[in-house]
């Protein structure tokens, strides 16, 4: 929907070298249908811009309509937010009369925002998009929360906190945007701009209301939801709204009228102890702990479940006793005990839940009796200081990501019970010098070991079917692995980055001079060689995923007729490419096949090449302006 003068803003950014004055050099990020990018609001449209030089991206905020102190106000901000360093917010600049607009206003010079492009999406569309993912919401309200501390902490208020205005960035952090309404401690007396978002703000809240606690009710409002909602995610569904999440504002002068709230029931209702953790009515189930809960913690017997997020966030937490009667440590029971050292988990226990001790950066050692029987993913990722750990016998599965990032685990035994090493299970174990695979063992996920720089060797049992994408990439320390004649599937170059002299017994592939194959020599697997010249066999079809990335040694190479397509990061970080020729029988050239070649200085694509993935040339910083004109006539500007 385009609101007012929109149509006209539309029309100027189209021609925004001779509409911009100082931002001139910024050009707009084109749609699919090739319209500039943008999102509109009743006073406001922001447009996605790039920086032609740089590459580096900007949204611009374009004011469709005047607002009486804007300009002041946004001196004010801007000079606050100057020295802020925080990924939770990001700088801006006010420019007055920067974009001429051909419209009919009294003004045609119109003043615009220009701040940082936040990669992501909303907070409204992230939660439409997961709310059934209980651990993407819990996820979610864990970052909300880490966002609200930091925000708390500072002198400013963002004014107008809603779901719109938080940005889910890929990595999980969040972002605020819109600073229209921001309170900095230079505007003390001041009365408000808005009211802001309704749904979001205190029932009683008035233009008089603005300061550093401005944000608070809606603060509270949205962790409340957003626990609730990944607790039971049906609780959205039946009396949930996007511009409301849980709560209507009537409902805060009467939460009773919300108590079909089963989760938050449980929690309203529990029995508590001395210490303030909270159980449930027969004391079998412990519910939650207060977060200043410190020292040494002895569960009550006769409890039997450790219920989701119990501990999270007890910063404080030194050891926990679990009494036998345990038989379930949940989902995310003791994310985030930063300072947990040790836990002895009794016999009766037979499950450890998602995340269960993920982020407990203390934990030094663990007990794991013979009665558990699963290791869920993510329990143990970012126990940075956990030097070995025992797993016994009796587990038949351990999730993905198990261990990621246990920088400090320096060896470990897999049982003969296993049969799957999952994807990311050892991920980034740096210490890592040596483990043992079973011979139950029959696939390795994707980046199972990636990045275990210390992993001296490793046997992959002859049993083993399949290898997952980037599985020991950047084992720096390796000095040979075999491929077993098992194994019939290997995923994107499972040995990138690897030094290890490479032996293969499978049938089902072909290694030789270095470079890997499939049976028939169809798909270039894995370049491995070191040599600076290379051209590729004329039976290659298909240049797979990754097959050449990071070949840093590479200065040219010669593409066969053969050739139809060109994988996703097939020549990535090709650092000494300079010149590429790509044969006519190519048609595909996917998502950043060659991202970061900083040398390539030329590159031939002929008409046969119908279609090219996003970023497929970013940061392909050599190419010369006309041969980047060139390409982005011929396709889409994210290709850069």
């Amino acid at each position: 929907m385009l609101y007012t003068f929109s149509s006209a803003h539309l029309a100027a950014i189209r021609e925004a070298h001779n509409n911009l004055r100082t931002l001139s050099h910024l050009v707009p990020v084109l749609d699919k249908d090739g319209e500039p990018s943008y999102s509109g609001g009743e006073s406001s449209v922001v447009f996605k811009m790039k920086d032609e030089q740089t590459g580096k991206c900007y949204a611009l905020k374009c004011f469709t309509e005047e607002q009486e102190g804007r300009a002041e106000a946004y001196r004010l901000i801007e000079e606050e937010l100057k020295f802020v360093d925080s990924p939770h917010i990001t700088s801006v600049k006010y420019l007055e009369k920067e974009l001429f607009v051909d419209s009919d206003s009294e003004d045609n010079e119109h003043s615009v925002l220009l701040m940082d492009w936040i990669e992501g999406k909303t907070m409204e569309a992230y939660i439409n998009a997961y709310f059934m993912d209980g651990h993407a919401m819990a996820m979610l309200y864990y970052q909300f929360c880490k966002m609200v501390d930091w925000l708390r902490s500072q002198s400013f208020a963002h004014g107008d906190i809603r779901l719109d205005n938080i940005i889910v960035r890929p990595n999980g952090t969040l972002t605020l945007v819109d600073y229209d309404d921001m309170f900095v401690p230079a505007m003390k007396g001041r009365k408000s701009p808005t009211i802001s978002a309704k749904d979001f703000s205190h029932p009683l809240r008035t233009i008089d209301d603005f300061g550093e606690t401005t944000d608070d009710f809606a603060l509270v409002s949205i962790a409340l939801s957003l626990k609730a909602i990944s607790l039971d995610s049906s609780l959205l569904q039946n009396y949930g709204a996007s511009d409301r999440l849980l709560f209507a504002p009537f409902e805060y002068f009467d939460l009773s009228m919300r108590n079909n709230f089963a989760p938050l029931q449980d929690l309203l209702n529990a029995a508590e102890d001395e210490f303030g953790v909270k159980y449930s009515k027969d004391w079998k189930r412990l519910l939650k702990a207060p977060q200043n809960l410190e020292g040494e913690y002895s569960i009550r017997e006769g409890a039997k479940v450790i219920e989701k997020e119990a501990f999270s966030e007890c910063n404080s937490l030194k050891s926990v006793i679990i009494p036998n009667s345990v038989t379930i440590i949940e989902d995310w029971a003791f994310l985030g005990c930063c300072s947990l050292r040790s836990i002895d988990i009794p016999d009766s226990v037979t499950k450890i839940g998602v995340s269960a001790f993920s982020g407990c950066s203390s934990l030094m050692s663990i007990h794991m009796p013979d009665s558990v029987t699963s290791i869920g993913y993510n329990a143990f990722e970012g126990c940075i200081s956990l030097k070995n750990i025992h797993i016994p016998d009796s587990v038949t599965s351990i999730g993905s990501n198990a261990f990621e990032e246990c920088v400090s685990l320096k060896s470990i035994i897999i049982p003969d019970s296993v049969t799957r090493i999952e994807g990311w299970t050892f991920y980034y174990c740096k210490s890592l010098k040596s483990i043992i695979i079973p011979d139950s063992v029959t696939s390795i996920g994707d980046s199972a070991f990636s990045d275990c720089k210390s992993l001296i060797n490793i046997n992959i049992p002859n049993g083993v079917t399949s290898i997952g994408d980037s599985a020991f990439s950047n084992c720096h320390s390796l000095t040979s692995v075999t491929i077993p004649s098992s194994v019939i599937a290997i995923g994107t170059n499972p040995f990138c980055g690897c030094p290890a002299d490479l032996k293969n017994e499978s049938k089902a592939f072909i290694y030789e001079h270095n470079v890997l194959f499939n049976k028939d020599k169809t798909t270039l697997i894995s370049y491995r060689a070191k040599e600076a010249n290379y051209v590729i066999p004329d039976s290659v079809t298909s240049i797979g995923e990754c097959a050449f990335l990071e070949c840093n040694s590479l200065t040219s190479i010669i593409i066969p007729d053969s050739v139809t397509s060109i994988g996703v990061c097939a020549f990535a970080q090709c650092n000494s490419l300079t010149s590429i020729n790509i044969p006519d029988s190519v048609t595909t050239i996917a998502n950043h096949a060659f991202y970061n070649c900083k040398s390539l200085k030329s590159i031939k694509i002929p008409d046969s090449v119908t279609s090219i993935g996003d970023c497929a040339f970013e940061e392909c910083d050599s190419l010369s302006p006309q041969v980047k004109s060139d390409i982005i006539q011929r396709f889409e500007e994210n290709v850069f």
